[in-house]
C-alpha cells in the first residue's frame, strides 16, 4: 500500500463497526511511493482530493472507514451490494477527476471480500482481513477484484450495465486455498488489465498452507531484501527445529514469485538421507528428467544455466554433505538463487546466513493492555491455534498473564506454542501453565500430516541431537548446567573439568552454534555469550542426568565453584573503578549464581552457600534484590554445619545484618552484626578477617547508635564505629575507611551533630573519589544533601541530590534512584514548585512499588501529603498523612532526620488550613486505608485539583 508523507494523520475516530457477516472494501493507489518522491506537493493535493472522493463514495453507500494505512482505505459494509456500489462510485469519481499533469493518471486498485467481521478493541481482526489484503495485492490501478463469497451475494443484483468477469481460480501469496476471483466491469472505464500478480503467474510448486503466516513482517522483509541483492546467490535460513524456518521461507518464495520469470520451486528434503539424493530431488521439483547417456547433474545444470529461477531447499541439515553440489549449480547458473532452510549452515563461500529468531514476546512481568498483548506474534499464534480446537477461546484480563507466561516459557518457538495451544481444548491457560514444568512431556500430539519429528517438541530437538558426533553430544549435554547463558571462559572452566571432552571447547561451541543448538550474543565488554533456549536446555539436562549421576554431580559442583570464584572477584572489584562493569556482569550471571546457590543448598554444601551470600550482599543491596537476598541468607544460615564455618559464616552474617536493615528490623541487624564481629575477632590471624571485622563493627555501630533515642546507645555506637575506623586504617584499605567515614557521617547526622557529620562525610567523599567508587560517592552526596536540606539550603541540597541521582542512574542502583527522587520532591516542594514535587513523588512511588519497598511507599505518601497541603487541599493532606503514619507504625520504620524536619513542617502547614474536627475525621479515614487504597488515592491526589471531597 502507498504511504503518506511523515506527519500526515491516518488514524480514524472510534466508530460503530458492522459485525457478523461483513463485506470489506480495500483500496490502494498504484505507484504512490514514486509519485510522493518525485512530486510531493502535487501528490499532497492529489491525495487530499482522492481521500475526499473515496470517503464520499464509501459513506454515501453506507460504509464505515475503519482504518487508514498510508493513502489506502479499509472500509466495512453491512451488505455486499453496498460495498460494490461504493467501489463503483469511487472508481467513476477517480476516473473523471482532472488530476495534475505530474500525477495523472491517478489509478486506484480495489478489492471486495465478504467474511466474518470479528471486532476486538475497536478494530477488525481475523482471516478475512488477511485474505482481502492478499486479493488487493494481485490487482492493478483502476481494477476492482471480487472474491467468490462477495460474487455469490451480488451476482443477481448488479446495477444496470455492470458485469462481473470470471478470472478463474488463483493461488494467492498467502499460500492458503485457491481463490476464485472476479473483476468488476464498469462501462466507459478500463476493463483490460495484465494477468493477476498471483502465484499462478509464474511456474511454482509451493504447497498450500492450512493457515496464514502469523507476524514475521520484519523477518519477511529482511529476507526478501537479502535475496534480491545481486551478489546474493545462496541464502540459508538457520535456526533450531520448530522455530518456523520452513514457513518463513515458503512465504518469502511466494512473495517473490513474480520476480523470477522461470518460477519458484520447493524442494523438500525431509525424507532424504543420502546427499546423493539432493540433485534428484531438485530435478524432480523443476521437472528435469535424466537424459540418456548424460549424468543427471549435467542435465540439471544445463537446464538451470539460462533460467531465472528460485530454489527453496528445505531441511538441508541432514544432507549437508551435498552442499558442494549446490555450489556447482550456482556456479553454472548466473540467474539462479537458492534459499535454504537448515539447522546448520552449509559453510560454502558466498553463503549468506539469516538467523531466524523466535517470535516476539511480551514481558509477563509487565503485561501490556489486552489489545497490545494480542499484537505480539507469539500470543497471536497461540490465539489462532487455540481457536482451531476451541473456537470460542478468548484472551481475557483473567487469563492474559497465563497466556503471556506460556509464550514466554516456550521461548517464542512456533512449534512449541502450537503444541501448547492444542491443549486448550482440555486445559485452560492457567492449568496449562501449571503443567509446563515439564514441557517435553506435555507438548506432544502435533498434526499427523506433519513430519514425525514435528509432532512432539522432544522429537524435533532429538532430531538435531542425533545428527551430532559423540564429542559434540557430550558438550551439548554439559552446557545444560548453565542457566541464562554463559561466557566461553565459563564453558572452558566447567564443561571439561574432568578432561573427558575430546573436542576443543571453542570449536565445539562454534559447531553447536552452526547447528542452531546454541546461540551467541554480545554481553558486557563485548564478550561472546552463549545460551540455549530453555526448551532445548531442558532436553539437554535430561540427557545429562541419563548419562550418569557421577558426571552430572561433577558438572554441577564445578559450576557452583566457578560462580563462587566469579562472585569473589566481583566482591573486590565492586570497591573500585570497575564498579559498574562488575555490577553488569553479576546482573548478567544472576541466574547462574542462583543455580549455584540452589545446588549448594540441595546438597547441604554449607560453606559454599555461606560464601556465596557473603560475597554478593553489596550487589544485592545496590541492584534492589534485598528481598531475595533475605531468603538466601536465611537459607544458608540454616544449613547443617553452617555454624561451624567461621569466616564464611561471619561474612554471611554481615549480609544478614544488611538485609535486616532493609526490613528495618534493627534488633536482628544488631544481633547478626554482633555475632559476625565475635567470630571475626577470633580469626584476626587471617588478614581477610581483619578487613571484614571492620565492616561488621560498622554494621554494629550503626545498628546500635542510629536507631535508638538513648544517648548512651549513641555513645556506644560511636565507640564501635571509632574502633572500626581504627581497624580500617590499620588495613590500609581506603574503601573500608571511606565506608567508615560514611557511617560516621550517618551517625552524627542522626544525632544532629551536623558539623561533625559534614567533616566525616567530606573525608569519606575524598576517599571514595580516590578509589573511584561511584556508589560510595552517591551515598555520601545524598547524605550531604540531607544536611543542607535540614539547614534550609534547598538549592544546594537539590544540586547534591541531582549529582547523587546521576551516579545512581549510571549504576542502575534501583533502590537508591527512587530515594533520590523522593528527596528531590521535598526540595521542589520547599522551593514552591508543588506540581514538580508531585511528579517526583509519584515516580518515586512507582519505583518503590516495583521493588516492594513498603517503607519507601510510606515516605512517598508523606511527601504527597505535603503536596496536597501546599495546593490548598487540607483534607487530602490529612488522609495521606494518616495513611502514611499508619503504615509507618505497622512497619516500625525509621524516619530519616531530613524527612522528619520536612514532615513536621508540612504537617503543621496543612493542619493550619482547616479546623481540628475536619482534620481528625480525614486523618482517621486515611489511617483506615489499606496500602493499596492509599497508593491509589495518593496517585490521584498527586495532580492539581480542587479540594471538593
Amino acid at each position: 500500500m502507498g504511504s503518506h508523507p511523515p506527519g500526515t494523520p491516518h488514524t480514524q475516530p472510534p466508530q460503530t463497526l458492522p459485525t457478523g457477516t461483513v463485506t470489506f472494501l480495500y483500496t490502494d493507489i498504484e505507484g504512490s511511493t514514486v509519485r510522493w518522491e518525485r512530486h510531493p506537493d502535487a501528490m499532497k493535493a492529489a491525495v487530499e482530493r482522492h481521500d475526499a472522493l473515496l470517503r464520499e463514495a464509501i459513506e454515501s453507500a453506507g460504509g464505515v472507514v475503519f482504518r487508514r494505512v498510508g493513502d489506502a482505505f479499509c472500509a466495512a459494509f453491512t451488505t455486499a451490494l453496498q460495498a460494490l456500489n461504493a467501489a463503483l462510485g469511487g472508481q467513476r469519481a477517480l476516473f473523471t477527476e482532472p488530476w495534475d499533469q505530474h500525477i495523472s493518471p491517478l489509478r486506484v486498485r480495489m478489492a471486495l471480500h465478504t467474511g466474518t467481521g470479528e471486532v476486538r478493541d475497536g478494530d477488525y481482526v481475523g482471516a478475512s482481513l488477511n485474505r482481502i489484503a492478499r486479493l488487493l495485492s494481485t490487482g492493478y490501478g483502476g481494477q476492482v477484484l471480487v472474491s467468490q463469497p462477495t460474487f455469490d451475494l451480488v451476482r443477481d443484483a448488479l446495477p444496470p450495465g455492470i458485469t462481473l468477469r470470471d478470472l478463474g481460480e488463483h493461488q494467492l501469496k498467502d499460500l492458503q486455498r485457491p481463490e476464485h476471483i472476479y473483476q468488476l466491469v464498469i462501462p466507459d472505464l478500463p476493463a483490460d488489465f495484465p494477468a493477476l500478480k498471483t502465484l499462478d503467474a509464474r511456474p511454482n510448486n509451493l504447497p498450500v498452507q492450512r493457515s496464514p503466516l502469523i507476524g514475521r513482517e520484519g523477518e519477511l522483509a529482511a529476507v526478501q531484501r537479502l535475496l534480491l541483492r545481486g551478489e546474493v546467490g545462496l541464502l540459508t535460513l538457520v535456526g533450531p527445529g520448530g522455530i518456523g524456518k520452513t514457513r518463513l521461507a515458503l512465504q518469502v518464495a511466494a512473495e517473490l514469485a513474480d520476480r523470477f520469470a522461470d518460477g519458484v520451486f520447493f524442494v523438500p528434503l525431509v525424507s532424504a538421507t543420502d546427499p546423493g539424493q539432493v540433485i534428484a530431488a531438485i530435478a524432480q521439483a523443476v521437472g528435469v528428467k535424466e537424459a540418456h547417456g548424460q549424468p543427471l547433474t549435467e542435465t540439471l545444470a544445463g537446464y538451470l544455466s539460462s533460467r531465472q529461477l528460485l530454489l527453496l531447499l528445505d531441511n538441508f541439515e541432514q544432507v549437508v554433505e551435498a552442499a558442494p553440489a549446490v555450489a556447482d549449480l550456482l556456479a553454472t547458473a548466473p540467474r539462479l538463487k537458492v534459499l535454504v532452510t537448515s539447522r546448520e549452515v552449509l559453510h560454502l563461500s558466498g553463503e549468506y546466513e539469516f538467523q531466524v529468531p523466535p517470535l516476539d514476546l511480551p514481558d509477563p512481568r509487565r503485561l501490556p493492555s489486552l489489545q497490545t498483548l494480542s499484537q505480539y506474534d507469539a500470543v497471536a499464534l497461540f490465539i489462532q491455534r487455540a481457536r482451531q480446537v476451541k473456537p470460542d477461546f478468548e484472551v481475557t484480563n483473567h487469563n492474559a498473564p497465563a497466556v503471556a507466561e506460556i509464550c514466554y516459557r516456550l521461548d517464542g518457538l512456533p512449534l512449541a506454542i502450537e503444541l501448547a495451544a492444542a491443549r486448550i481444548r482440555l486445559l485452560p491457560p492457567e492449568a496449562l501453565l501449571a503443567r509446563l514444568q515439564s514441557r517435553l512431556k506435555l507438548l506432544t500430539g502435533g498434526a499427523r500430516d506433519l513430519p514425525t519429528r514435528h509432532q512432539t517438541l522432544r522429537g524435533t530437538i532429538q532430531w538435531s541431537y542425533d545428527l551430532l558426533p559423540p564429542a559434540e553430544q557430550m558438550l551439548f549435554r554439559r552446557l545444560s548446567v548453565f542457566r541464562g547463558g554463559c561466557s566461553l571462559e565459563a564453558i572452558e572452566a566447567v564443561c571439561n573439568a574432568d578432561g573427558a571432552l575430546t573436542i576443543d571447547v571453542l570449536d565445539g561451541v562454534a559447531s553447536l552454534a552452526d547447528k542452531s543448538l546454541v546461540r551467541q550474543e554480545s554481553a558486557a565488554g563485548d564478550e561472546a555469550r552463549i545460551f540455549m533456549l530453555d526448551t532445548i536446555r531442558e532436553y539437554a539436562m535430561e540427557l545429562l542426568h541419563q548419562s550418569g549421576e557421577q558426571e552430572a554431580q561433577l558438572l554441577y559442583r564445578q559450576h557452583a565453584l566457578y560462580y563462587l570464584m566469579l562472585a569473589e572477584q566481583a566482591e573486590v572489584a565492586l570497591r573500585g573503578p570497575e564498579h559498574i562493569l562488575w555490577l553488569e556482569r553479576l546482573e548478567v550471571e544472576h541466574d547462574n549464581l542462583r543455580a549455584a546457590f540452589e545446588w549448594a543448598f540441595d546438597h547441604a554444601e554449607a560453606e559454599l552457600a555461606l560464601d556465596l551470600v557473603g560475597t554478593l550482599w553489596h550487589f544485592w543491596e545496590t541492584r534492589g534484590y534485598a528481598s531475595e537476598a533475605i531468603q538466601w541468607v536465611d537459607t544458608a544460615l540454616s544449613l547443617p554445619g553452617a555454624e561451624e564455618c567461621t569466616l564464611a559464616r561471619a561474612k554471611a552474617l554481615m549480609a544478614a545484618s544488611a538485609s535486616a536493615w532493609f526490613k528495618y528490623d534493627v534488633v536482628s541487624a544488631r544481633r547478626y552484626a554482633e555475632e559476625s564481629a565475635a567470630i571475626l575477632r577470633k580469626e584476626q590471624s587471617d588478614p581477610a578477617a581483619i578487613f571484614y571485622l571492620a565492616g561488621a563493627l560498622l554494621f554494629l555501630g550503626i545498628s546500635i547508635g542510629y536507631s535508638s533515642t538513648n544517648v548512651e546507645d549513641y555513645k556506644r555506637g560511636r565507640e564501635i564505629t571509632d574502633e572500626a575506623l581504627e581497624i580500617a586504617k590499620a588495613t590500609g584499605d581506603r574503601w573500608i575507611q571511606a565506608t567508615g567515614m560514611l557511617d560516621m557521617g550517618l551517625l552524627e547526622n542522626r544525632w544532629g551533630r551536623y558539623p561533625e557529620a559534614r567533616k566525616a562525610l567530606e573525608k569519606g567523599l575524598m576517599l571514595y573519589r580516590q578509589v573511584r567508587d561511584k556508589w560510595g560517592l552517591a551515598q555520601v552526596l545524598n547524605v550531604l544533601g540531607d544536611i543542607e536540606r535540614i539547614a534550609g539550603q534547598y538549592d544546594r541540597a537539590g544540586e547534591l541530590y541531582e549529582e547523587s541521582l546521576t551516579l545512581y542512574r549510571e549504576l542502575n542502583a534501583r533502590p537508591d534512584i527512587p530515594a533520590s527522587l523522593h528527596n528531590l520532591g521535598y526540595v521542589a516542594l520547599a522551593l514552591g514548585d508543588a506540581q514538580r514535587a508531585a511528579n517526583l513523588f509519584i515516580e518515586s512511588l512507582r519505583l518503590h512499588l516495583e521493588l516492594l519497598n513498603r517503607h519507601g511507599v510510606t515516605e512517598c505518601l508523606a511527601g504527597l501529603a505535603g503536596v496536597a497541603g501546599a495546593l490548598g487541599q487540607p483534607r487530602q493532606a490529612a488522609r495521606l498523612f494518616g495513611a502514611s503514619d499508619a503504615l509507618r507504625e505497622a512497619l516500625d520504620a525509621i524516619m530519616w532526620p531530613a524527612e522528619r524536619a520536612d514532615y513536621e513542617r508540612n504537617l503543621s502547614a496543612a493542619r493550619a488550613r482547616v479546623d481540628d474536627a475536619t482534620w481528625q475525621a480525614a486523618y482517621a479515614e486515611g489511617r483506615a486505608m489499606s496500602m493499596e487504597q492509599a497508593v491509589a488515592y495518593a496517585q490521584e491526589a498527586g495532580h492539581v485539583q480542587s479540594d471538593a471531597t
